[in-house]
């Protein structure tokens, strides 16, 4: 496991873990202990909270819109009941972004967004 810089984006420094399988799940920006889920299999996600937990870090929040919101779900649920019995979550929080029209489009476009944050007892 190899925790990396990968670059800037939008004024963010994003770092990343890379697993055993070279897969990278991007762990931070400019806020602390955040993990922004995508599209990549939910248990790249549970290696990055798991990964968190392993220091001395009281919760971490997994971030996550639209479509990739059924992952970030999965992660938690994987991590607190499979790896991690002691982690509960403390908060979740929905909300919607609108986003711009795509080519073609006249009007914005509402996502859905979600963040779960997640406490070790």
């Amino acid at each position: 496991m190899l925790l990396s810089v990968c670059g800037v984006f939008k004024n963010e420094v994003a770092y990343y873990i890379t697993n055993v399988n070279s897969e990278e799940v991007k762990v931070m920006s400019s806020e602390p202990n955040v993990i922004f889920v995508g599209m990549k299999p939910p248990m790249s996600y549970v290696l990055a909270i798991i990964t968190f937990f392993s220091g001395t870090e009281p919760k971490v929040t997994l971030k996550a819109r639209g479509q990739a919101i059924n992952t970030a779900v999965d992660a938690a649920e994987i991590a607190r009941h499979r790896f991690m019995k002691e982690l509960s979550v403390s908060k979740i929080t929905i909300g919607t972004e609108e986003m711009p029209p795509r080519e073609g489009e006249n009007r914005n476009r509402n996502v859905s967004t979600i963040a779960i944050t997640l406490t070790r007892q």
